[in-house]
């Protein structure tokens, strides 16, 4: 078996691997560790002679890669003696993945990974890594950061985690509900990441929007009644149904209004509106209610055919149980496409006088749409030229500058 090979079933794997073997060994740094190290020696000695149980041999290697860290530990000798006891006289290799308890395992390991005591971009990394099974380098490229730097949150966060003396267990039910939200956040923060990248050369980075993808359907099948954990799941599928159309094959952006709706995933669009069907039934929360937006943006022929007034109304609900200066941007811009650009643009300029998105190029950007509309050309391409300055991520600033030009 090759690197590729290897990498396919770590990926798969990775969560249910670590998870287990901080059930185990009690000890979650220690145990994400040691599945690095079972699968170096994989990426070794796979190639040569590939086991008939992959995911069973990186489960026992694993284990002895943890009981050899402890034996170290001459502090923790005790502990030690038990944990051999259990290896030698315990279940086979085929039981690597312990299915009678796995399910709460991974979701145990994501709620660890997500913790309050961690800082939110910590939360991601681990996540990515210890849940998603990304390597370091791959986070690195997907938030253009140092690998340095992304091995540091991994390695403080895990240093947190011991320090705090995080229990792995899943937290009570009451606690557990508390706390989702803080997961579903992590979640949300890396698909949009993957969805529209915050800076560099590309607009999409869809093996990141897909590994989000990946952790809410896990998520969703570990709490089947948390409407809001469908409601996100939904958002993910709807939205990346459009990613084949959003752009060109140079990497260029594609407008909405310019998009073939023939190359959206019809597939992820029928995988959006039944999970957005399943948190319906049960009341629609704030990543509900932008599923709903994306629903009704995914289900028109047109942007002309799209049903605005209820995007309007979607976006006031959404303001009034998750308020913020981007939705209100966003009701704007619906705003302007259901009643015209005068009332829209008294919105954007309601944010502006209360500087409610300070430094934002996105501001700017909806303000020159709205005044172009309105006629205003000169106007207009200023704030499309100061909106490109802002723009961190390269694909988005050529297209302000496009439209800039066009407005001259």
């Amino acid at each position: 078996m090759n690197a590729a090979g290897v990498e396919a079933v770590w990926r798969i794997e990775s969560a249910r691997i670590v998870a287990a073997l901080t059930r185990f060994t009690g000890d979650f740094g220690l145990a994400e560790d040691a599945t690095q190290e079972a699968v170096a020696e994989a990426l070794v000695s796979w190639p040569l002679a590939a086991p008939a149980n992959p995911a069973g041999w990186l489960m026992a290697t694993a284990r002895r890669r943890a009981v050899d860290a402890i034996r170290r530990r001459t502090t923790l000798q005790d502990r030690y003696a038990l944990l051999a006891a259990d290896l030698a006289a315990g279940p086979p290799v085929d039981e690597a993945v312990d299915p009678d308890r796995i399910d709460d395992d991974v979701l145990a390991l994501m709620f660890i990974s997500c913790h309050p005591v961690l800082s939110p971009e910590v939360r991601v990394a681990l996540t990515l890594r210890v849940v998603g099974g990304l390597s370091s380098e791959e986070i690195a490229r997907a938030f253009l950061v140092p690998v340095p730097t992304v091995q540091a949150r991994i390695t403080r966060g895990k240093k947190t985690i011991a320090a705090a003396g995080v229990p792995f267990e899943l937290p009570a039910a009451g606690e557990r509900r508390e706390r989702l939200g803080g997961v579903l956040s992590v979640l949300y923060v890396i698909f949009t990441e993957g969805s529209t990248a915050t800076s560099g050369d590309r607009l999409v980075r869809p093996e990141v929007a897909y590994e989000a993808i990946r952790l809410a359907r896990t998520l969703a099948a570990l709490q089947p009644d948390e409407p809001e954990v469908h409601g996100l799941l939904a958002l993910f599928e709807l939205t990346a149904a459009r990613f084949p159309a959003r752009t060109a094959p140079d990497g260029s952006p594609v407008l909405l209004e310019d998009q073939d709706r023939r190359r959206w995933d019809v597939a992820a669009i029928r995988r959006g509106l039944a999970a957005l069907a399943t948190a319906s039934a049960r009341g629609l929360g704030p990543y509900g209610l932008q599923a709903a937006i994306a629903a009704a943006h995914a289900s028109a022929p047109s942007v002309e055919a799209t049903d605005w007034e209820r995007i309007v109304v979607l976006y006031e609900a959404l303001g009034r149980v998750a308020p913020s200066p981007v939705v209100e941007l966003n009701r704007a811009v619906a705003v302007a496409m259901a009643s015209g650009p005068v009332q829209a643009l008294a919105i954007v300029d309601e944010l502006i006088a209360t500087d409610r998105l300070p430094g934002s190029h996105l501001v700017p950007t909806v303000r020159g749409e709205l005044l172009a509309r309105l006629g205003r050309r000169p106007e207009a391409r200023a704030e499309l030229e100061l909106a490109a300055r802002l723009c961190p991520n390269q694909r988005e600033r050529s297209v302000l500058l496009r439209k800039a030009a066009t407005l001259s």
